[in-house]
Order: structure tokens, then C-alpha cells, then sequence
């Protein structure tokens, strides 16, 4: 699973750290933003990541998960870019993500084995 890029988006300053050192770990090029907003501005810049990390719930003025995904959806070369959801969101399950456009759904607070095992399947790479 090493050498993937992955766009982080996570408004939480910490989280959004504690994912990125993670992956960096797993030896993962990282990308971070705080909201949609930004992610999709680096996306239309250019930068092709390999899967992309949403938190659904980024608080205003941010761009939140279901923006960024519905423009996301709205563009051929970024629709095809896995997604992985992550949420505390209770009404949140693998069909309700698959139902937005992602490939699965990873329930904060994150676990590592989880995030790990959800990027494996996103990406293709078994449960690893």
C-alpha cells in the first residue's frame, strides 16, 4: 500500500495531523487541507491523488463533505478519485457513503487498523 498520495481533508487541526503522520508512516505522500473548498482548488490545480480522506462536518465558512462531493461528482477526472468518509455522523453506513459517491466510510473517531483497512479496499489492495 506504500506510495500512494492522499489529500486529507479535515478541518480539525489535530486530527487532520495525527492522519496525515499516519499515512506518512505507511510511507503515503500527503496532502492536508482544512476544508472542500480548499482540496477542490488543489484538485483543479492539477495535483492527481490517488484517494482522497472527507470529513463530512467542516463548520462554516468551510466548504463541507456533501459540497465538496457533489462538486467532486460533477467532474470526470476528480470523480474518479476514491473517497473515503469519515464521520461521527449517526446515520452514516457503507451504503449511505456509496450512496454519495465514496467507496466506504471510516467512523470518527478513527482507528488506525480501520483507516488502514478502508484505504487497502478503496485502493484495491485487499483487507490487508
Amino acid at each position: 500500500m506504500s506510495g500512494k498520495t492522499i489529500l486529507i481533508v479535515e478541518d480539525n487541526d489535530v486530527q487532520r495531523e495525527g492522519l496525515a503522520v499516519v499515512l506518512r508512516m505507511e510511507g503515503h505522500t500527503v496532502l492536508p487541507t482544512a476544508d472542500g473548498k480548499a482540496a477542490l482548488a488543489l484538485l483543479k490545480s492539477g495535483v492527481a491523488p490517488d484517494l482522497i480522506l472527507l470529513d463530512m462536518m467542516v463548520p462554516p465558512p468551510g466548504t463541507d463533505g456533501w459540497r465538496f462531493l457533489q462538486a467532486r461528482n460533477r467532474t470526470p477526472a476528480l470523480a474518479a478519485v476514491p473517497v473515503v468518509i469519515m464521520t461521527a455522523l449517526g446515520i452514516a453506513s457503507d451504503q449511505w457513503a456509496e450512496s454519495l459517491g465514496a467507496c466506504c466510510l471510516v467512523r470518527k473517531p478513527v482507528e488506525t487498523a480501520d483507516l488502514l483497512a478502508a484505504i487497502r479496499r478503496c485502493l484495491g489492495e485487499g483487507q490487508g
